[in-house]
């Protein structure tokens, strides 16, 4: 039995190893690409090979953003996606939304007093006006068409 332990190899005292790490609890379980679940301690997709991101945590968060959360639909993005347009065509028109609130400003400050002042409220609505159809007809003449599928 002395001679078992003379000749014991090292591993017993060697730390143990340590097994394969897990993910933290903070990560997404499901491939935004794809959406097929992840293998334990992976960090990429099996299957499209998309990264494995960290789950935002809402309470790690400051309150101010979590207030703001709404505004994500407005994302550049997602808008134009959303609206299948392209960056050209998207910008033309939010240039046009923002013609027709320049219009409704107009009307919301300024009131007539007498003719001439109507007359240059009116004259005013239609500058901006007709800078909205111009944009929303640069937006549709930039707007890219489909590819045609073979």
């Amino acid at each position: 039995m002395a001679e078992v332990a003379r000749d014991a190899s090292n591993e017993f005292w060697q730390p143990p190893l340590t097994q394969a790490s897990s993910p933290a609890p903070g990560m997404v379980e499901v491939c935004d690409g794809c959406g097929t679940e992840f293998m334990t301690g992976a960090r990429f997709c099996y299957l499209c090979g998309g990264a494995r991101e960290t789950q935002a945590s809402v309470s790690q968060a400051p309150a101010w953003t979590r207030s703001l959360a709404f505004l994500r639909v407005l994302e550049f993005n997602r808008v134009k996606h959303g609206l299948g347009l392209s960056e050209a065509s998207l910008i033309a028109f939010f240039a046009g939304i923002g013609c027709l609130l320049v219009v409704l400003a107009i009307s919301m400050i300024y009131t007539a007093q007498n003719l001439a002042d109507f007359q240059a409220i009116q004259s005013y609505r239609i500058q901006w006006l007709l800078a909205a159809v111009a944009a929303f007809a640069a937006g549709i003449l930039l707007k890219k068409s489909p590819s045609p599928r073979d």
